[in-house]
């Protein structure tokens, strides 16, 4: 786990990470064991409206069932862990202990949440980001069960609706996301709604504080549109 390396690495001001994050750059790092960290702004930027989610039937008649117990940064460290983790299908992680403790840091300064799922009190899924005004900058997420990642995602959109965010950043997109109803926008078109998304009040805990997730609150296919 990444918790158990040792290595001379830099230390990030979490101030610098609101920073970039407020002028539409956010960090990486090659691989885990990356001393440093590179800033990254792309040309095209992924995006997901939360007003305008569509999801898959089978998604739908999934998450009725209710399978996961969620929770609201409960186990930030826990999420971020997974996230990085190296697995069968995932070789590597830009996620380097430099960016590891710099997100755990604007977790405990109220910036950075995350969002979990739980089976059989396992957690076996989730996903982390930086809430700032009324955007959400989206990091990361991963599954150790089939869709957890996916109902997480479902109620941080959920959550942001409630909570009057803009838009959630996704950063780059996925075939995955592209599902759930992400898209692209040139980074000139980003930072004008960035502009206008640093101005909004919005409310991260307004749907729930955090812990688990009351069952009336969970995900509901209703919400979503098919594809």
């Amino acid at each position: 786990m990444i918790n158990n390396l040792k290595h001379n690495y830099i230390k990030i001001d979490y101030k610098n990470i609101l920073d970039a994050y407020s002028h539409g750059i956010f960090p990486m790092a090659e691989n885990i064991d990356s001393l440093d960290v590179f800033w990254v702004k792309p040309k095209k930027r992924g995006v997901i409206d939360p007003y305008r989610i569509n999801i898959r039937k089978k998604l739908k008649r999934f998450i009725n069932k209710k399978p996961f117990k969620i929770k609201v940064d409960n186990d930030f460290i826990g999420v971020i862990e997974g996230c990085a983790a190296i697995t069968s299908v995932r070789e590597d992680t830009w996620i380097n202990p430099s960016i590891r403790d710099v997100f755990i840091e604007l977790h405990y300064k109220g910036y950075a949440h995350s969002i979990e799922c739980y089976f059989n009190n396992n957690l076996v899924g989730g996903l982390y980001g930086v809430a700032i005004g009324g955007m959400f900058f989206g990091e990361s997420m991963f599954s150790r069960m089939q869709n957890a990642s996916k109902v997480a995602l479902l109620h941080l959109i959920d959550r942001l609706k409630v909570g009057n965010f803009m838009l959630l950043d996704t950063q780059f997109i996925t075939d995955h996301l592209k599902t759930m109803g992400a898209f692209e926008i040139d980074q000139e078109n980003f930072l004008l709604i960035l502009k206008k998304a640093l101005k909004v009040n919005s409310d991260f805990y307004k749907m729930s504080k955090p812990g688990e997730l009351d069952i009336n609150l969970y995900p509901h296919s209703n919400n979503y549109k098919d594809i």
